[in-house]
C-alpha cells in the first residue's frame, strides 16, 4: 500500500483509526473458549464489526507467541482473513523486530514474503544493517520505534548528548539516510504530548503510528494538534479501548459502537484538512 493510497483510505472513511488486536485468551468472553481456535473467533467478531470504521489492524505478536503453535496459526488466519475480506485495510504486525543484518533479514522475510504484511514494527537501536533488510521490499513499510509511550521510555529516548540532541530525536534525523517517508514511518506514544511538536520539525511528512490513545490516557485532540499534518499523518491505534469494552455475546457490537466514537472524534479532527 502506498502512502497516497493511505491517505485515501482516510478521506474515505474518515477515519485514521487502527484497531489492535492485542487479543488475550484469559481476557475475550469465555463462551468463544469452546470455538475450535478462540483467538481468531474473537478477532474475526472485531474485525467485522469494525472494518468500515478504521484503515489499519495491528495484530500484537506477543499474545500470539505467547501460546505457542496453536496462537502463531491464529495470528496467520487473522492476517489471511484481513487480506481476503477487506484488501483496504493496512495490516501492521507488531512485533519489534530488530538484531544483527542476517536475523533481520529472515524476519524480513517471514513478515513480508511469507505472510505478505504490509508493515512491521522494528526496533532502530542496532543501527542501519539490523533496520535495511526490511526496508529492501517495495511496497512495504517498516514503523521504528522513536518515542514511545511507555513510563520505561525516559530511561534512553529522552536522554540528550552534549549537543543536547535527545536520543529519540538521533534516531529521527540519522534513520532518514536510510529510507523514504514512502517506505518508513515512526512510532509515537499518545502520551508524549507536546513532543510531537519537536517530532514533526524533523520529520514533516512522514506518518507517525500512535499508540496510547485511550486505556492509556493519551488525548486524541492533542495528538491532532501537534502531529497532524497535511496529508493526516497519523495512525491512532487503540487496543483495550475497543477490544475489551464488553465481555457478553455481544462484545463485537459494543466493540463497534467504541469504534464509532473513536472514529466521529476523527472525522471532526479531519475537518481541518478540507
Amino acid at each position: 500500500m502506498t502512502k497516497e493510497q493511505l491517505f485515501e483510505n482516510i478521506l474515505r472513511k474518515q477515519s485514521f483509526l487502527c484497531v489492535g488486536l492485542d487479543t488475550d485468551i484469559k481476557k475475550i468472553p469465555e463462551h468463544l473458549l469452546k470455538e475450535e481456535d478462540p483467538i481468531f473467533a474473537f478477532n474475526k467478531a472485531i474485525i467485522d464489526a469494525t472494518q468500515d470504521l478504521c484503515i489499519a489492524y495491528k495484530p500484537n505478536l506477543a499474545f500470539y507467541e505467547s501460546l505457542g503453535v496453536k496462537g502463531w496459526i491464529a495470528f496467520e488466519k487473522t492476517v489471511k482473513y484481513i487480506k481476503q475480506h477487506y484488501p483496504d485495510q493496512f495490516i501492521i504486525a507488531d512485533a519489534k523486530r530488530g538484531d544483527i543484518g542476517n536475523t533481520s533479514t529472515m524476519y524480513a522475510r517471514s513478515f513480508f514474503e511469507e505472510l505478505d504484511i504490509d508493515s512491521v514494527t522494528v526496533a532502530p537501536y542496532m543501527g542501519e544493517d539490523s533496520v535495511s533488510p526490511f526496508l529492501a521490499y517495495p511496497g512495504k513499510w517498516v514503523i521504528l520505534l522513536a518515542l514511545t509511550s511507555n513510563k520505561g521510555s525516559h530511561d534512553f529516548q529522552l536522554t540528550a548528548d552534549a549537543e543536547g540532541e535527545r536520543l529519540f530525536e538521533k534516531v529521527l534525523r540519522k534513520s532518514q539516510q536510510w529510507g523514504s517517508n514512502e517506505q518508513m514511518m515512526y512510532v509515537v506514544g499518545a502520551t508524549q504530548g507536546r513532543a510531537f511538536e519537536d517530532i514533526r520539525r524533523i520529520v514533516p511528512d512522514h506518518f507517525l503510528l500512535v499508540p496510547g490513545v485511550g486505556a492509556q490516557g493519551g488525548s486524541l485532540e492533542e495528538v491532532c494538534k501537534y502531529g497532524m499534518n497535511s496529508q493526516c499523518g497519523l495512525i491512532v491505534n487503540s487496543s483495550r479501548g475497543i477490544i475489551y469494552v464488553d465481555k457478553s455475546e455481544q462484545f463485537a457490537a459494543a466493540s463497534r459502537r467504541a469504534a464509532q466514537e473513536v472514529q466521529a472524534q476523527m472525522a471532526e479532527q479531519l475537518k481541518a484538512l478540507r
